[in-house]
């Protein structure tokens, strides 16, 4: 690994901007892991330390307490204000997919359903990958370029110049520095979550896309889905009265797929619940509880506590595994994330969040989804979701019918198509659908640059928290005061301007 920092020469209590160039960034993810954690060891970058904290001791050394710190409460001064930023409009949105994978063949799909979409590129490490990917999308006409094997070749895809929009699909590990490589190259980026996994990552994020004035959307989110937009159109009108409370999560048994020799290439996932401990995946919970509850836009997130419970599930699956097969030998000894992570938030205006990830428990999916009012409340899961506007939830009848007046704009244009093409129910390609058309039309982005780094800071935040003893945690204001300023997402914008769906 090669890392070249930069001073900030009039500033020096700044901190660090990193440049990261690994000539196998897009292959061994094993070795890189490895490299990467002794790189933490010996680094001395503020805010760097975060992102280790959880495969150590229970304390942190006060030097690193020192860099977690600093990295919490850093505020660069703010470039350019991108939350209700409108970039110039394309009439044709030109793409390269990076990291084809599982859930990136779903995406391409998705793109080839939507007016104004050109596939341009396709990059996968694996040529088969992305041999599917072309066989897929020549049906529709596109004819990408193709890039693979090479672990630079993505590089040379985002340096393109003719191309608007680099769609990320890749590990965890390789989000920011792909998408900070496409922005410094003049594209607009769709990153999957979490954005990064350090605060340094998710300021180089702010301080890039400020600095291009390239859009940073996060994307397999779930602000998308149909009880979540409803429920927000509801919110903006009233309905539930001023917010109070919010909670989310992501409950979702995946021991079987850790563990799966093919779904999560070279293992990435597994090895990531081996090296930090707290709420690793808390964007899917938590975006539509912060759009419901306006944060980045009228209050702000204040600090957190985390707590995890011990692992009961992942290290005696490991040894089991390795028991007959030597290929999991390897993590049999390690130690992993535990089964339940319970975070909960202030926020800056008294408000509360509770946030939970458990995805090795034995227990149905649930993203809990709840927002609380001084009017009324909603909660999703179980399903089918309830609004409540006294002490009992309302019935099937009176449900439909609150659904049917407050469906906001957008589900009326795409909903019904949306369910026909899929994505997790249809709200994976109502979010392609509404992207693309705020490039095309030239509309502020419904999530921003901020939002994409404050609901990925969470994770690292809460394995500093988990770390010590589930102490608190000032959590970074990335819009640095915009916040005061900045509009609500207005789902009045979502009726869709010249973008169809084939």
């Amino acid at each position: 690994m090669r890392v070249a920092c930069n001073q900030n020469s009039d500033n020096p209590k700044r901190s660090y901007n990193i440049i990261i160039t690994q000539p196998h960034l897009f292959t061994n993810l094993h070795h890189m892991q490895h490299s990467r954690r002794n790189f933490i060891k010996q680094s001395t970058l503020a805010g760097v330390g975060l992102a280790g904290v959880g495969n150590r001791s229970f304390h942190n050394t006060p030097e690193e307490l020192f860099r977690i710190k600093e990295g919490a409460t850093y505020r660069p001064p703010q470039r350019f204000n991108m939350s209700g930023y409108a970039a110039p409009k394309l009439d044709a949105v030109r793409v390269g997919f990076v990291g084809i994978g599982n859930r990136g063949m779903a995406a391409v799909a998705r793109l080839t359903k939507i007016e104004g979409v050109e596939i341009k590129g396709l990059c996968d490490l694996r040529p088969e990958q992305v041999k599917l990917a072309q066989d897929l999308v020549s049906t529709s006409g596109h004819q990408p370029e193709l890039y693979h094997t090479d672990p630079e070749a993505w590089k040379t895809l985002c340096a393109r110049k003719d191309l608007d929009l680099i769609y990320i699909l890749t590990p965890w590990a390789l989000h920011t520095p792909m998408a900070l490589f496409s922005m410094n190259h003049g594209k607009h980026v769709c990153v999957e979550v979490p954005a990064g996994k350090t605060l340094q990552e998710l300021w180089s994020l702010v301080e890039t896309s400020e600095k291009t004035r390239k859009h940073c959307m996060m994307v397999e989110n779930c602000c998308y889905d149909f009880f979540e937009l409803t429920t927000l159109n509801m919110v903006q009108r009233g309905f539930f009265g001023e917010i109070i409370h919010g909670e989310g999560a992501y409950i979702h048994p995946l021991s079987e797929l850790l563990f799966s020799k093919d779904r999560f290439y070279q293992m990435w996932e597994l090895n990531e619940y081996s090296i930090r401990k707290g709420n690793l995946y808390p964007t899917h919970g938590l975006g539509p509880i912060c759009q419901a509850m306006n944060i980045n836009r009228g209050d702000k997130m204040d600090y957190l506590v985390s707590v995890s419970g011990d692992d009961f599930v992942l290290g005696k699956e490991a040894q089991r595994m390795a028991a007959t097969d030597d290929f999991y030998i390897p993590y049999a000894n390690r130690s992993f994330n535990g089964n339940m992570n319970t975070s909960v938030i202030r926020t800056h205006k008294g408000k509360t969040i509770m946030v939970q990830f458990d995805t090795s428990s034995m227990r149905p999916y649930s993203r809990i989804q709840l927002i609380s009012g001084t009017k009324g409340a909603a909660l999703k899961y179980p399903e089918p979701g309830r609004y409540a506007t006294g002490d009992e939830w309302l019935g099937e009848k009176e449900m439909k019918a609150l659904q049917e007046k407050y469906q906001p704009p957008i589900l009326k244009k795409v909903g019904e198509l949306a369910k026909q093409i899929g994505g997790h129910g249809g709200m994976d390609f109502v979010m392609d659908w509404r992207t693309i058309d705020c490039l095309r039309n030239g509309l502020p982005m419904d999530q921003d640059v901020y939002d994409a780094a404050l609901w990925s800071a969470v994770g690292p935040l809460s394995s500093w928290s988990v770390a010590n003893g589930s102490g608190p945690i000032k959590i970074p204001d990335f819009t640095r005061g915009s916040w005061k300023k900045n509009t609500p997402v207005d789902l009045s914008m979502c009726k869709g301007g010249n973008t169809a769906v084939k």
